[in-house]
């Protein structure tokens, strides 16, 4: 329904999907919405079917817009990132005055969310990078919210964003994450996570299809291990997805989709990120090169054409036991995802002076988004409890894992000696026993670097830098 002199508590530019969606939360909780969207077509079109559903204000133009909305106004913005948010953000901000909103809900890189809260606080404009997951009806129904920014404007902008997001016992899953672009980084590292998910879980059905399994029947094993500790919404689709009949072969639907992964960004700028940071995030990056692999088709039919090796087929005695062993695996590797997704935001927080909660950050994505699991409430626990420097050294993950860890070994040693590629679970073994081992060969790799550019070395028994004379008579001297 629509009003010439009500006034709407928040606003929405963008009314594909995704801000569509969201304005109807916002409605279904008893907010009147005010709706822009470029094409005018698509604003009456949402009118027209959804129109009865709250109290919306439908407007024409970006300045009727505006007045519509009570101060300070709060203006959401749901276009595509990059060139056409910052367009958007040019001619609403014309329109705006001192205190007023501006979030941006989009996937946007956070240094695009940096760069532009500074230039927006320069003119008195509150900017709020946020974080949503939980796609198309998360929006719709209770998504995750991560937003950023200011305090203050989270005390204005807050309570609404609460009000429509997820909830667990309660507790809305949505959270002040930190200034400038700690929601839209929180974001990006989520999604980071998500693709070493997928790509674990992905890992498991090949090796288990491998032994024989049909996908009828994995699809059986991740509705089982839906029921345990591995329970999220990832596993719980997976068995949906696999269980799938394509209707003109009468196939698994999984074996007539071509087996090339697409992907929007946000799992590269993780690993990009990652590396500026210096943070090791191996098994995220893996999962970025296996979608990138999987999409490269001249390298793979190059590959198949040129490269011998064993015929993928994995001789087993007893299922269960493969399969217990395949669990085991996949949640050690979900659990050095997390780690490595949470260390890279813990240290970027303090890169950036943002004072992000990791205890927070596991509790807001206990439900809404896309990797919300049982797992988090665990984690959520022990962040909480203590300043971790990684979740692996939590007493009860490190013993979990160390319990686990005979039969990720194994999943491993297996696959890789029947051609089966693993990159997901073996990097993340590799991580494991690297940050465990009491010393690591890169003390050649900085005699190495020592030796060809002088750039010196550390010695374990004294202070100071040190550089070995490799072309003279190779004595030390003190750098």
């Amino acid at each position: 329904m629509t009003s010439s002199t009500a006034k709407a508590q928040v606003g929405v530019i963008g009314l594909a999907v995704m801000g569509s969606n969201l304005a109807r939360n916002f409605a279904s909780h008893g907010h009147t919405v005010a709706l822009y969207n470029r094409t005018t077509a698509r604003t009456d079109e949402m009118m027209v079917a959804y129109g009865a559903e709250g109290a919306f204000l439908a407007a024409p133009t970006l300045e009727e817009f505006v007045d519509s909305l009570e101060r300070p106004r709060r203006v959401i913005i749901m276009v595509k990132a990059g060139m056409g948010t910052d367009a958007v953000i040019e001619q609403v901000k014309e329109h705006l005055e001192p205190g007023d909103i501006i979030v941006d809900g989009g996937n946007a890189h956070f240094e695009d969310t940096r760069r532009r809260e500074k230039a927006l606080r320069a003119e008195g404009l509150h900017f709020v990078g946020t974080g949503i997951s939980g796609g198309e009806e998360g929006a719709l129904k209770g998504p995750s919210i991560m937003p950023g920014g200011s305090r203050e404007s989270y005390e204005a902008l807050g309570p609404l964003l609460e009000d429509i997001s997820a909830k667990v016992d309660g507790e809305p899953c949505c959270a002040y994450m930190g200034p400038d672009g700690a929601g839209h980084f929180v974001k990006m590292v989520h999604n980071g996570i998500e693709y070493a998910d997928m790509q674990f879980i992905a890992e498991a059905y090949d090796v288990l299809s491998a032994a024989g399994l049909s996908a009828a029947e994995v699809s059986d094993v991740f509705r089982e291990w839906n029921t345990g500790d591995l329970d999220s919404y990832l596993i719980e689709i997976t068995s949906e997805v696999l269980d799938q009949v394509d209707a003109a072969t009468g196939r698994p639907l999984v074996e007539v989709i071509t087996d090339a992964a697409e992907q929007k960004g946000t799992g590269r700028w993780t690993v990009q990120s990652a590396l500026e940071l210096g943070v090791p995030v191996n098994t995220i990056a893996e999962s970025v090169f296996a979608r990138s692999t999987s999409g490269h088709p001249a390298l793979r039919s190059a590959g198949q054409a040129a490269l011998s090796g064993p015929d993928r087929a994995l001789e087993v005695t007893d299922r269960q036991s493969l399969v217990d062993d395949v669990r085991a695996a996949l949640w050690s590797a979900k659990v050095v995802a997390y780690a490595q997704g949470l260390d890279q935001i813990r240290t970027a927080s303090e890169t950036y002076d943002w004072g992000v909660d990791i205890a927070e950050v596991a509790r807001i994505w206990r439900a809404g988004c896309i990797i919300r699991a049982r797992l988090l409430e665990r984690i959520r626990g022990e962040y909480a409890a203590g300043d971790l420097t990684t979740l692996l050294e939590a007493e009860s993950i490190a013993a979990e894992l160390g319990q686990a860890q005979d039969a990720w070994r194994r999943v491993v040693a297996l696959a890789t000696t029947a051609g089966v590629p693993v990159p997901g679970f073996s990097a993340a073994l590799a991580y494991y026993d690297t940050v465990r081992a009491p010393r690591l060969p890169a003390a050649l790799v900085q005699g190495l670097r020592d030796f060809f550019g002088a750039h010196t070395y550390g010695r374990t028994d004294r202070p100071g830098a040190f550089h070995t004379l490799w072309s003279g008579d190779r004595s030390e001297v003190e750098a």
